[in-house]
């Protein structure tokens, strides 16, 4: 699945969550935010066959009765999220909860955080020292999880302010079930009828819940909400066209349209009644700000220490962008640079076969400058995106969850153009995939990114790893493998590649100061945009889109800080072991312990935490 970019692919509301369940989680962008307007908390996709449910799956080492009670407690804190979240279970491969989706009431809010509360005091109360080293760290970040499900549940109230969180949510219910084929057609298609007759009682929810929610939430949501008509409309049937059962079908047709004049009416209903009461903020305030940064990532530096580390990373990229244009053509700006960079894109017949001779080209400079040590498993591949998917997502990077049994293989899903388009608009589609931003886009989201924590996933020392993920580290690692793949010499130092890279650079670094600007000091969604124009070097429709996002996406800094954080650790990592340091080793040690924050991670690299910056 994917991360993100300034081509970022997938809306919002497919993607996968790896937070504790609460219902601000639903709205899913797999990996977009198709413009990703919203997104929840992005994180890597799991590894593939072979792995057990959760119930029974692998744990650390249980040496001690301290280590046996906390495999219990951590095993019993991972079902009650499956429980509680049908569609992320289907997500990470976990079957039982297939025919249910999740429960949008305010009384199952509340059980919910009785459950997180409960299930925190009884982390607290384990004895650590007699822990092993990696139950000692996934108890600790066990505990953060449930502080960022409260303060979710509680504080922040997504469930109260968001209405696109719900349409987002039966979005997503319905997806996870079409998206793979982890079962016959048929038995699919019976899950997602089951799922369907709930989700008009899903939207009956939301209009007892939402009250007084910031005016562009609403807005958002009427904007979205033809989309996601339409997805039910033409994508779900299309997913399911080879199920011939004629009674099935004509039951699905049935609820299939339930849902559709549900959403309509909800449309409705929040241009008529939700819009006019609409004058809530989306703000959390400094304090919120602080604690959900804590929770999420363990970061709890001063947010106007914070603000200074953005800003000084901005402007070294922003430097090094206009020195490296400079390089490339001296005569003109940098921004018509890039523009003519962006016209230099493969034909569309032409996309795929480009994409994967980049994937073969990355795998290969992977091995040959002993960058990261990749685990066996097929290559990844290339594949048209299926016809269910093309209204949604232009690139995906989608691979089966860690407790998926069935046998599916991971898919790097490109859009192509619709021939039947005018020549213009065929370009002008294509103009996202010129040469240097496929390489780009390949880095983050397949060798050595997301697609490598994939393969690496099924070694993680926990299931408590393959369920929970801090988005530093995913989409951290991500980001940094942009820079150091470059660093390292792939592509021979040429500077398109590298203008492209810090492109993408400075759209996070303004993610990061947006983020905290828009929720702590007053920052409009007009300023934020003018800010992605002008630091961010986007064009307009992104900037607009990115600044939507960063409402509700506070802590969309991740990816900045993350990779800042990674380049810190592997500075102090290779210090500490000097001369038998080397790259790959680095790279390996750190893929191998999974997505723990990374203080954690620095605490079992370099045995104690120090200075993350």
């Amino acid at each position: 699945m994917r991360g993100d970019s300034s081509r970022e692919r997938q809306p919002r509301r497919l993607r996968r969550n790896r937070s504790p369940a609460r219902l601000a989680d639903m709205n899913i962008p797999l990996r977009n935010r198709f413009a990703a307007v919203i997104a929840g908390i992005a994180f890597i996709t799991a590894c593939q066959s072979g792995t057990k449910a959760p119930a029974s799956g692998t744990t650390a080492a249980t040496g001690t009765a301290a280590d046996s009670s906390f495999t219990t407690l951590a095993h019993a804190i991972i079902d009650d999220y499956m429980a509680r979240r049908p569609s992320a279970a289907t997500d990470l491969g976990v079957h039982k909860y297939d025919d249910r989706i999740e429960d949008a009431s305010q009384a199952a809010i509340q059980a919910e955080s009785k459950a997180l509360t409960d299930f925190r005091a009884k982390l607290t109360a384990i004895d650590t020292s007699r822990l092993s080293e990696v139950n000692r760290a996934d108890r600790e970040f066990l505990i953060r999880s449930m502080d960022a499900g409260l303060l979710a549940d509680a504080v922040i109230r997504r469930w109260a302010k968001d209405p696109d969180a719900y349409s987002g949510a039966i979005t997503n219910a319905a997806y996870t079930i079409m998206k793979r084929n982890f079962a016959p057609a048929a038995d699919r298609l019976k899950s997602l009828i089951a799922r369907e007759r709930l989700m008009p009682a899903t939207l009956a929810e939301a209009r007892k819940n939402l009250a007084n929610p910031p005016k562009i939430y609403t807005q958002i949501a009427i904007e979205q909400i033809d989309g996601n008509i339409s997805f039910f409309k033409h994508d779900v049937p299309a997913a399911f066209a080879d199920a011939k059962d004629s009674a099935l079908a004509t039951t699905f047709k049935r609820t299939n349209d339930s849902v559709m004049a549900a959403l309509a009416s909800y449309k409705s209903w929040l241009q008529e009644d939700l819009l006019p009461e609409s004058n809530g903020s989306y703000a959390y305030g400094t304090d919120t700000y602080a604690k959900a940064l804590a929770a999420n990532e363990m970061v709890e530096l001063p947010l106007d220490s914070l603000l200074r580390i953005a800003e000084a990373d901005r402007n070294k990229n922003e430097d090094a962008f206009q020195a490296v244009a400079r390089q490339i053509d001296p005569e003109k700006p940098a921004d018509r640079v890039l523009a003519a960079l962006q016209a230099d894109h493969p034909a569309p017949d032409k996309l795929l076969g480009a994409t994967q001779a980049t994937l073969d080209s990355l795998r290969q400079f992977l091995v040959d400058h002993h960058i990261i040590t990749v685990p066996p498993g097929d290559p990844a591949r290339v594949k048209e995106t299926p016809p269910f998917m093309r209204s949604t997502t232009s690139a995906s990077m989608d691979t089966p969850g860690p407790f998926e049994p069935a046998k599916l293989e991971g898919r790097y899903n490109m859009t192509l153009p619709d021939p039947r388009w005018p020549r213009t608009k065929q370009d002008e589609f294509m103009g996202q995939w010129y040469y240097a931003a496929i390489s780009n886009v390949s880095v983050h989201e397949v060798y050595p990114g997301h697609y490598v924590q994939f393969l690496y996933a099924k070694q993680y020392p926990s299931d408590v790893r393959r369920v929970y993920g801090a988005a530093t580290n995913a989409e951290g690692w991500a980001h940094y493998d942009e820079q150091m793949m470059l660093d390292e010499g792939f592509h021979a130092n040429d500077p398109k590649y590298k203008l492209a890279q810090l492109q993408d650079a400075l759209l996070r670094d303004v993610r990061f100061i947006v983020g905290i600007k828009m929720h702590t000091q007053g920052m409009t969604v007009d300023q934020a945009t003018q800010l992605f124009v002008t630091q961010g070097h986007q064009p307009k429709p992104v900037a607009e889109s990115e600044a939507k996002r960063g409402t509700a996406d506070a802590l969309y800094g991740y990816y900045t800080m993350g990779k800042l954080m990674i380049l810190k650790l592997r500075a102090d990592y290779q210090a500490k072991l000097g001369a038998a340091y080397s790259l790959q080793k680095f790279h390996d040690e750190f893929i191998k312990l999974g997505p723990l924050p990374l203080p954690l991670m620095r605490q079992a690299m370099l045995g104690s935490v120090g200075s993350l910056f």
